[in-house]
């Protein structure tokens, strides 16, 4: 190995101009996690929480939010260290622990003044090391050594600057300035280190290597350990170290180490001392001054900075070229080509060695858009807005000047001849004599053809808002036949390929497959599945085919679909990388292989990413929930114990649940689901927030549950807490008796009401029934009465017509005997007729007439003649029997021959009659006798 540092090494390491692949780096500002700039060391909880030693105090990170516990004197937090449930940090004379309570808050116990012990003007406390029972705090002058059993506290004075102190397997070391490096046993220190070079350099750290020591300095690199004494660490690395000064130093899981600098940002080494990479600021940290270091549980690298916290993902499967200078633009297109990767940018074509990191060259002749890299045979071609070049030993060589070449591809399995797709159409480009150029243009379509795939002597063109042209040719390919447009299936970013001889059409509604036999698409069911509810963004298909797997790009994923192991069904496997992560041009996606070990390259904005689909493990993780507070402001709510369940009264219904994954990654996005049972049963859709707040909760019984994902891994486990809220007073069991009781005490009154009610109006009713018969029975009499009344007219009209009728009768009979009496007085022969004349004489007395008609008439109106001669008693029995005459409704014809008079003379008489009566000249006679 060579010991002298190569230039270009030195060159790249002090710019930092060289390419790198960098693993995936995420940086928090002091307003993410709300203190101050500098954060002086790091640790982790057995829960997996991360603890930072801020200017501001002690920061809490649970991989969805920060919270800040302020310094207990207000001072500057300098180190932190985690012991079981207990975080240990030391301030400005201040040195103790913080313990969780039962709401999940950290409180502060201070072992200053528990042990009593009596601190140094100005003591800060620089470090923290666990060994056994023992917690060692180191400050500038002393090392206080905290037993965690009894809290004896041991001291170990230092009349020289204490630097730091180091923990090497079980035991601890620190060194003195100017004196050298010491070992601590049996709670003395004993000198293990003397040598000049320890007397003269700073030493950040020790490392065991074999059985000897590694020592870190701050400005000189590494030393080793050997027979007493040190000797330089002869590593490439080492040179450069000495080109910078090493703030903090740590050595990783993996046997590297990770240096953090105070102004070149951090160096990361192989095992061996090699350099792997150089990330400062430039490169994607905050700052490039970093105070503290920290390896977690999931080998990540967390640096405490000047102005900031990050950390490195550093055994993540992606990696991130960032093109932060902005020299490459936005990466449309990539290809593997004689050992170098090209890269077609919107700003041009530009390659460097695969395998290094040198800085991408521009091939000139290339400015502005490339649209396509297609390596066939042995050669690459490039297709540009400008034309079409064919690269050659890096140099661009131009074929075809027709603008805008879409794509390049084969067809039809002939060697010599090309499909060239361009904005104007399609054209034939030929190989005469090992050299390609155009050969023509297919006449009859001059539409766009960004993509486009062959079957036979049919050639699919994909237009995004026409929909798929089906362009017939003749076998020459040099003239279309027909154009038959597919306008059923379109929609933006939508893509077209060939895969398994099958022509594939991708958009919004799935992807449809060609039916050759019934000459159109059909949506293949197990294929769509790629695109799952809301996933679709692009249906650019890309086509693998050294491995002939199909690349599909979603919103949360990067799909690759391949044919399954045991059946020829095809199998759909997922990469967890969001839109908003991989950066992508929309539409342009491109993904080419790197090697054979399953590492691809994806374009993005700025650069490109990496990714070994091979690394890509499920990952098994647990969801907690944080806090639960309960109230209807942030002034009034109050945190809640979530290891127990709650009981809450009415108005206590408003709540607000937090919760946390603690897992730091980069790319891959962590998402929370929950759901409250008792009023929601189902789950809320997967979002990034991780609150929940629920108000006006009606009483009931609730548990709410979340789960988390982290890209497609669902939680291990689902954190749950349960609660009830009480019922209102006015329906709570108590008052709920009671309204029992009421309900009971009023139904019997009020049935004792009813009863009383139905007993009245019984009563009421058996009293009307009683009046309603005896009043029937009164109009029942009252209706035989009137019945009877009716039969006695009946029978007094019926006796009247017939004493009416009879003293007509008799009337009729001495007007016919009157008249037989005058003819026999005029006969001669009186003698003769005499005995006739006597008996006719005696038939038409009228006296014996008046006194029959008169007790007849009585009979039947037995009071009339007692009324008449009552109201008039001046009528004389004449007028009486006129009176009666007329009462049975007489003519006076009919009434003459009764007085044996003419009806002249009976209308005399009954003039007299009225006057008698004194009647007035429009009463009616008749009708007043009648009356009476």
């Amino acid at each position: 190995m060579n010991k002298v540092i190569p230039l270009f090494l030195l060159i790249f390491f002090c710019a930092g101009s060289k390419a790198q692949e960098l693993p995936p780096i995420q940086n928090f500002s002091p307003k993410e996690y709300n203190a101050e700039n500098q954060n002086w060391s790091i640790s982790q909880s057995s829960n997996k929480l991360i603890y930072v030693a801020n200017n501001k105090g002690l920061l809490e990170y649970n991989g969805a939010s920060w919270k800040l516990y302020p310094s207990p004197n207000e001072s500057i937090m300098r180190s932190v260290g985690v012991v079981e449930d207990r975080i240990y940090t030391g301030c400005f004379m201040e040195f103790g622990y913080w313990q969780k309570n039962d709401l999940g808050i950290l409180n502060y116990t201070s072992l200053t003044q528990q042990t009593g012990v009596k601190l140094l003007e100005d003591e800060e406390f620089w470090n923290i090391i666990n060994i056994d029972d023992w917690v060692v705090f180191q400050s500038l002058k002393r090392i206080y050594i905290y037993n965690v059993k009894d809290t004896s506290v041991n001291i170990i004075e230092s009349d020289d600057t204490i630097t730091k102190m180091f923990k090497v397997d079980q035991s601890i070391y620190f060194q003195r300035i100017n004196q050298g490096i010491f070992k601590i046993e049996y709670g003395e220190s004993f000198l293990a280190f003397d040598d000049d070079i320890i007397k003269n350099n700073e030493v950040i750290n020790l490392f065991k290597s074999g059985k000897e020591l590694l020592v870190l300095t701050r400005d000189n690199g590494f030393y080793i350990s050997k027979n007493n004494s040190l000797i330089k660490y002869e590593k490439n690395s080492n040179d450069l170290l000495t080109q910078v000064s090493i703030y903090d130093g740590i050595r990783l899981k993996d046997k590297s180490f990770a240096l953090g600098t105070i102004s070149h940002g951090l160096i990361h080494l192989n095992e061996n001392g090699e350099l792997i990479s150089n990330i400062d600021q430039s490169k994607g940290v905050s700052n490039n001054t970093i105070l503290s270091l920290f390896e977690d549980v999931d080998n990540n690298i967390w640096l405490g900075l000047d102005n900031g916290i990050s950390y490195i993902n550093i055994n993540s499967p992606f990696r991130i070229y960032e093109d932060n200078k902005g020299v490459l633009g936005s990466v449309y297109a990539s290809a593997i080509s004689n050992g170098n990767l090209y890269l077609g940018t919107n700003q041009g074509l530009f390659y460097k060695t695969l395998e290094n990191n040198d800085d991408f060259i521009f091939i000139e002749g290339t400015e502005g858009q490339v649209w396509c890299l297609k390596q066939i045979d042995q050669t690459l071609f490039c297709g540009h807005n400008s034309g079409t070049f064919i690269i050659e030993n890096n140099k661009a060589k131009k074929i075809s000047n027709i603008q805008g070449t879409w794509g390049i591809d084969t067809f039809n399995n002939k060697p010599n001849l090309l499909l060239q797709a361009n904005y104007d159409g399609i054209y034939i480009l030929e190989k005469i004599n090992n050299t390609w150029q155009i050969k023509n243009k297919i006449r009859g379509f001059n539409n766009s053809s960004r993509y486009l795939e062959t079957l036979d002597n049919e050639i699919f063109v994909n237009h995004e808002y026409n929909g798929v042209y089906k362009v017939k040719v003749d076998s020459a390919f040099t003239i279309v036949k027909s154009v038959f447009t597919d306008s059923l299936i379109k929609g933006a970013n939508s893509g077209i390929i060939k895969y398994n001889k099958d022509i594939l059409y991708a958009y919004k509604n799935g992807i449809f497959k060609y039916d050759n036999a019934n000459k159109k698409f059909s949506k293949d069911s197990i294929l769509s599945n790629v695109y799952t509810k809301d996933e679709y963004i692009s249906g650019k298909l890309i086509l693998d085919k050294r491995s002939n797997n199909l690349w599909v790009f979603t919103k949360s994923n990067i799909n690759y679909i391949s044919q399954g192991e045991l059946t020829n069904l095809p199998k759909i496997r997922s990469i967890p990388l969001t839109k908003e992560v991989r950066n992508g041009i929309l539409g342009y996606e491109n993904i080419i292989r790197l090697n054979d070990d399953n590492k691809y390259l994806i374009g993005t904005t700025s650069g490109y990413i990496t990714v070994n689909i091979n690394e890509i493990k499920a990952k098994n993780f647990q969801v907690h929930i944080g806090s639960i507070k309960e109230g209807r402001s942030e002034v009034n709510k109050r945190l809640l114990d979530k290891r127990i369940a709650g009981d809450f009264k009415t108005k206590q219904n408003n709540f607000e649940f937090s919760f946390y994954a603690p897992e730091f990654n980069k790319c891959i996005i962590t998402q929370y689901q929950y759901q409250l049972t008792g009023m929601y049963n189902s789950w809320s859709d997967w979002s990034e927030n991780p609150n929940a707040l629920f108000e006006n909760l009606p009483f009931g019984d609730y548990t709410f549950n979340v789960r988390a994902k982290i890209g497609n891994d669902i939680s291990a486990n689902t954190a749950s807490y349960s609660f009830s809220i009480a019922k209102p007073w006015y329906i709570s069991n108590i008052m709920l008796s009671i309204y029992a009781l009421a309900i009971i005490l009023f139904s019997i009154f009020m049935h004792t009401m009813y009863k009383r009610y139905y007993n009245k109006e019984q009563q009421k009713l058996i009293d009307k029934n009683k009046h309603e018969l005896e009043f029937a029975k009164v109009q029942n009499e009252k209706e035989i009465i009137r019945i009877k009344n009716e039969q006695l007219k009946q029978e007094f009209k019926s006796k009247s017509k017939e004493l009416a009728a009879s003293t007509i009768d008799i009337a009729k009979k001495n007007e016919l005997l009157t008249q037989i009496k005058n003819h026999l007085t005029k006969v001669p022969d009186q003698n003769s007729v005499k005995p006739v004349i006597g008996i006719i004489d005696k038939n038409i007395n009228h006296a014996d007439n008046w006194e029959f008609f008169k007790e007849a008439f009585n009979n039947v109106d037995r009071k009339f003649l007692k009324k008449l001669k009552k109201t008039h008693p001046d009528l004389s029995p004449n007028d009486l029997k006129l009176c009666a005459y007329l009462r049975l409704n007489l003519s006076s014809k009919e009434i003459a021959p009764l007085f044996n008079i003419s009806a002249r003379s009976v209308e005399i008489k009954r003039y007299r009659l009225r006057k008698k009566l004194n009647l007035q000249h429009e009463e009616n006679l008749v009708n007043y006798i009648l009356q009476l």
